[in-house]
């Protein structure tokens, strides 16, 4: 294992800090323990090296050596494999939490993030589009509820599959949308109480507000 870098951007307006993807990466190093430093690029100006590094303009990306791997789901992947307090290492563990990360991104998190969109805009005005994804969001939250009034943690053990759909649940909370969903409410309770959570958030609300202090200085 090479040195590890974590790239974000270097400030972003308030609404989204505590909830910005670098989060999910920030937490599973401190989960895993393993050394790595944060570097920012700029969020106004996403130049060439950024769309290099990441195609979309988004953040975050991990460099572990010649490795330049992007979106959180797959440097979740890469993290898991260089630690075992972020993925089983029996085979049936490792199958559990693979597939319950994808889960969380293509199933939990594929519904839940326009949801979460109009939230953001303020838009919900009772329309076609609106009812459609408020209903979307309900029956996949339905499904999540199911499986975790029966488990702790997704594969067992915590891994980066709790990393994943504790996350994208926690937005969903902040707007009230877990409210009937109390399975998922408690589950998002347990993940985000763990100390390594709580060390990465503060360090992403200190990353942006030492942002602030430099443009105001400028």
């Amino acid at each position: 294992m090479a040195d590890l870098t974590l790239t974000t951007f270097d400030w972003v307006p308030e609404p989204p800090r505590g909830f910005v993807r670098d989060l999910r990466i920030r937490w599973a190093l401190e989960e895993a323990g393993l050394p790595y430093r944060v570097a920012s690029v700029p969020f106004g100006d996403r130049n060439a090296d950024h769309f290099a590094h990441q195609p979309f303009g988004q953040v975050p990306w991990l460099t572990d050596g010649d490795l330049s791997i992007f979106e959180s789901g797959a440097i979740l992947l890469h993290l898991g494999g260089l630690s075992a307090a972020l993925m089983p290492r029996d085979s049936r563990g490792r199958s559990e939490a693979v597939e319950w990360l994808f889960a969380a991104l293509n199933s939990v998190e594929m519904a839940s993030l326009p949801w979460t969109m109009f939230k953001f805009m303020g838009t919900d005005d009772g329309s076609p589009a609106v009812k459609f994804v408020d209903d979307f969001l309900t029956l996949r939250l339905k499904h999540i509820e199911a499986v975790l009034a029966q488990r702790e943690w997704l594969a067992g053990s915590f891994s980066v599959a709790d990393i994943l759909m504790s996350d994208v649940l926690r937005v969903v909370d902040r707007f009230g949308g877990l409210a009937a969903h109390p399975a998922s409410r408690a589950y998002v309770a347990r993940a985000t109480t763990r100390p390594a959570f709580a060390k990465a958030h503060a360090d992403q609300m200190a990353h942006f507000a030492a942002a602030d202090k430099n443009r105001e200085k400028s």
